[in-house]
């Protein structure tokens, strides 16, 4: 089960103006469930989006960024479950273009408009004739008030739907923040599979929407790890409808970072809700990195320790086996150069409060008893002090359980 990931009530998921979402059961995979999901978005929004660095990206990957680098602006999304559509060459990427020409079609809007993402099997192509025949199912109940099932739509290997929302009051005019998220498994950057989609009914200018996306998204999405694959399908969406009386061109504008602090607090929620469902989790864990040089160099740190299957083994057993912490923190410089002059004598480690270890060695303070009660818990933090720099950054992973092995070695069955 998920760990401590709160049920999603639809009462407390809010609205946002100018957003619809509708859903359908496609039959993708497996019947009888939601795995389709349309986005109506109304006229005059602004849509950002981050996707995955992985080579091998979907089709459905390419054709986003194609469409939002031309001229016409974003009206819908179009989400399928059960199936990547990714590894199908050609013909994934055809039937890629027939999906946005079927929502453009239901919608009265162009294809370049709508942009298209897919999630599930790899190496598998899309079974058309169900996508499209749910596609006006979907059109039918469109609706501002379905996040709730929308959060369903969207999951595949998720044990828990992953849905926030806040209103804020912003220079005494009411403005809604409303998200939800997909991923349990394949969970690395860049991006951490996962699909993450985030509106306000703020009006944001495209130029900067773009540019806070891509920052939202690094201090969230791109901060989480449950097993260090990273997907070919991820995709980080933000949508700004332009509906309330609240706009921004400028990030100096008043109550622009009281928006800004929203949106990030709300991506990283998101971001962690995956996290606390990641594939057979028990344990939540939050890596905190403090006194790196660069933002790179304290990621790489994150990450050596939040995927390496050591540490997240013995954090599954409750084993406080400390030092694979100390070796993931050694050969972190493999993923960041700058960190070969690393000086392990400068380094401080903290399990929950507890030092365990000071200037590189084993604390004196410190008796295995304590760590044994911190690695009891399903909420752990841990805390690493390069004690080289100024920059901090905190990563979000879990532990490794058997239960992580069946789920995927039964996952096409």
């Amino acid at each position: 089960m998920p760990v401590n990931l709160p049920e999603i009530d639809s009462i407390e998921l809010h609205p946002v103006a100018g957003v619809k979402l509708g859903w359908a059961q496609g039959h993708i995979k497996k019947p009888n469930r939601k795995d389709v999901l349309v986005v109506e978005i109304c006229e005059g929004a602004s849509v950002a989006g981050v996707f995955t660095l992985n080579r091998f990206c979907a089709a459905p990957v390419t054709l986003c960024r194609k469409h939002l680098a031309g001229d016409k602006a974003i009206r819908a999304l179009v989400v399928n479950t059960g199936c990547a559509n990714a590894g199908t060459g050609e013909l994934g990427m055809q039937n890629a273009v027939k999906t946005c020409e079927a929502v453009a079609e239901l919608l009265g809007t162009s294809s370049e408009a709508v942009l298209p993402f897919s999630t599930g099997v790899i190496l598998e192509n899309l079974p058309m004739d169900r996508l499209l025949a749910a596609l006006p199912n979907a059109v039918a109940n469109l609706t501002e008030a379905n996040w709730r099932d929308a959060a369903y739509a969207i999951m595949t290997t998720d044990v828990a739907p992953k849905a926030v929302s806040e209103k804020l009051d912003i220079g005494g005019k009411p403005v809604v923040v409303t998200g939800i998220s997909k991923g349990a498994g394949m969970i690395h950057p860049n991006m951490a599979t996962m699909l993450g989609y985030l509106a306000t009914d703020a009006g944001i200018e495209q130029e900067l929407l773009t540019e806070i996306t891509k920052e939202i998204a690094d201090l969230s999405f791109n901060c989480i790890s449950v097993d260090g694959d990273t997907s070919t399908n991820d995709s980080f969406i933000v949508i700004a409808s332009g509906q309330s009386e609240v706009k921004f061109s400028s990030r100096e504008q008043d109550g622009f970072e009281q928006l800004y602090q929203s949106l990030l607090a709300s991506a990283q929620q998101l971001a962690q809700a995956i996290v606390r469902d990641g594939e057979g989790a028990t344990k939540f864990m939050s890596v905190s990195v403090h006194g790196a040089k660069t933002m790179a160099e304290a990621k790489a740190v994150g990450f050596a320790i939040g995927k390496s299957p050591l540490v997240k083994t013995a954090f599954f057993a409750s084993d406080p086996n400390l030092g694979r912490i100390l070796a993931a923190i050694g050969y972190a410089a493999r993923e960041c150069q700058s960190l070969s002059d690393l000086d392990t004598n400068l380094i401080d480690l903290y399990l929950g409060d507890v030092l365990v270890a000071k200037q590189g060695g084993l604390a004196p303070s410190y008796k295995e008893e304590q760590g044994q009660d911190v690695m009891n818990r399903e909420e752990i933090d841990m805390t690493v002090k390069l004690n080289r720099g100024d920059v901090d950054v905190t990563i979000w992973t879990c532990d490794f359980s058997y239960e992580y092995v069946r789920i995927n070695a039964d996952y096409r069955s």
